[in-house]
């Protein structure tokens, strides 16, 4: 016998009988029912027949009572361990990187800000506006109570014994802090007399970061490879798997603002590495996710993708293929010569390949996934380390099919001189990066390392084309529900 809940808030004494057929190996039968809760039936929203994923989108905190959404969770669950159990096992260390950061990895500029400065705005803002002959009076005080503070200390001179150099002493320290005090009012007044909308502006009409919480911009993460640039090169192996964000404006079904990444970075490591590693790190989660929840993949392979319970074992059982950039541009200008059609034809060499175009190369020409390497330098990030052709970097992307571009690694550009002169080109503060810099000044080596969306990977894994019905929690232009 066992007891269950169920989400009807019954509790269910069951026997459990095995009856092997085609269709179920077991069947419960019910001895005793305890009603524990109620449960409005009429307006219930998860009805019994299949609901469109769409719908469950909706319905984000009841979703997960389905089984579409249980199975991809556990299959989600499978796939994390799984991450972690592979790092570990060779030999990387697990490195937890900040979400607040000043730099931005990627160069895009669409971040979300962090900031304390418009907490107090609207209140700020609604203040009457400080007249000069306010501001004339501020200061006067304070002239004032720096004039007692000359007169205390004149005092403490001309004292003409010990007990009236004593008392002149003490008549000192609260003299300061009043002085303190009065010129501090003083600040305030200036700096709210520059604010716009209740917010502090530099001389040139800018915000005033140095009001702010941090004292400079800073942003939530796009991704914590420069941080994990800084425990590799110290500790050789290291990985981080956590949340980043990104402020597109994209309702698309590849995009979410919050998700999560997986992004190792290796000392001693060149892009022919970073290409296995990534390699071997995605066959290995297709390993267990087909030894622990293939009856997961069983649904939702009945339910969304016929075929994606063959696309997991053929990961397994191939190597990738390998192909350059150059290639790959020619062998998509070679199809659309001989009749195939994309909506962007415009293949050249130098553009970034569309989602379509990687498709094609990995469903269609490899029909398996294929590492994509030496990519232009004027589309890749300005940590990537140069070629020696001086058009390409040694960048990698691993493209699947059903999804694209599933990872993004390089190898890194270890060369002080070459970086400070690349970011200096792409009209990054060195300043604000002095830190990264650092890396190269004080000892440095071959390093190397790639990203990978863990949503995506599950999108490949299960056949689900939106990358809002797997993760538990979307976030999306308009929507934080949840």
């Amino acid at each position: 016998h066992a007891t269950k809940i169920l989400h009807l808030s019954l509790t269910h004494t069951l026997s459990l009988t095995h009856i092997p057929t085609h269709t179920q190996v077991a069947e419960l039968h019910a001895t005793k029912i305890l009603h524990l809760g109620h449960c409005e039936a009429r307006s219930y929203p998860m009805a019994k027949s299949k609901l469109s994923l769409e719908f469950l989108r909706e319905k984000i905190h009841l979703r997960c009572r389905t089984n579409t959404i249980a199975a991809i969770q556990r299959i989600r669950n499978c796939l994390a361990f799984a991450t972690h159990k592979f790092f570990q096992e060779s030999g990387f260390q697990y490195v937890h990187t900040p979400i607040i950061t000043a730099s931005d990895c990627e160069g895009a500029g669409e971040m979300f800000q962090i900031t304390t400065l418009l907490s107090k705005a609207d209140a700020i803002a609604k203040e009457p506006p400080l007249t000069d002959e306010r501001m004339a009076e501020l200061k006067a005080a304070a002239s004032a109570v720096g004039s007692k503070v000359k007169g205390v200390k004149d005092a403490i001179k001309a004292a003409a014994d010990d007990a009236a150099k004593a008392e002149a002493q003490a008549q000192l320290k609260p003299a300061l802090e009043e002085l303190a005090a009065a010129k501090k009012v003083v600040e305030e007044a200036e700096v709210k007399r520059t604010m716009v909308g209740g917010i502090a502006r530099t001389a040139d009409g800018g915000v005033d970061y140095s009001k702010d919480f941090f004292g400079t911009p800073v942003n939530m993460t796009v991704s914590g490879q420069l941080q994990a640039e800084i425990y590799a090169c110290a500790m050789t192996s290291v990985y981080t798997f956590g949340p980043t964000f990104r402020a597109e404006d994209s309702h698309t079904s590849r995009h979410l603002a919050e998700f999560w990444m997986i992004e190792p970075e290796m000392a001693f490591a060149d892009l022919g590495d970073t290409m296995r590693c990534a390699e071997d790190y995605v066959r290995y989660c297709c390993k267990c996710v087909l030894e622990d929840c293939l009856s997961d993949l069983e649904l939702l392979s009945k339910m969304y993708d016929k075929g994606c319970i063959e696309r997991v074992r053929g990961v397994v059982a191939e190597p990738f293929a390998r192909i350059t950039y150059t290639e790959a541009i020619e062998t998509l200008q070679k199809a659309i010569k001989e009749g195939k059609t994309f909506e962007n034809m415009d293949v050249e060499w130098g553009i970034d390949m569309a989602s379509e175009h990687e498709r094609y190369l990995s469903e269609v020409v490899f029909k398996k996934p294929v590492c994509c390497y030496n990519y232009p330098k004027a589309i890749k990030a300005f940590y990537m380390r140069a070629n020696d052709d001086g058009k390409t970097v040694a960048s990698m992307d691993v493209l699947v099919p059903g999804v694209g571009e599933l990872i993004g690694g390089s190898q890194r550009e270890e060369r002080l001189d070459v970086l400070t002169e690349r970011m200096t080109e792409v009209n990054l503060d060195l300043k604000t990066y002095d830190w990264y810099l650092d890396l190269r000044k004080y000892g440095t080596c071959v390093h190397s390392g790639f990203g990978l969306g863990f949503e995506r990977l599950i999108n490949f894994v299960t056949g689900i084309e939106n990358i809002r019905d797997v993760i538990p929690f979307p976030r999306w232009p308009g929507n934080a529900r949840g």
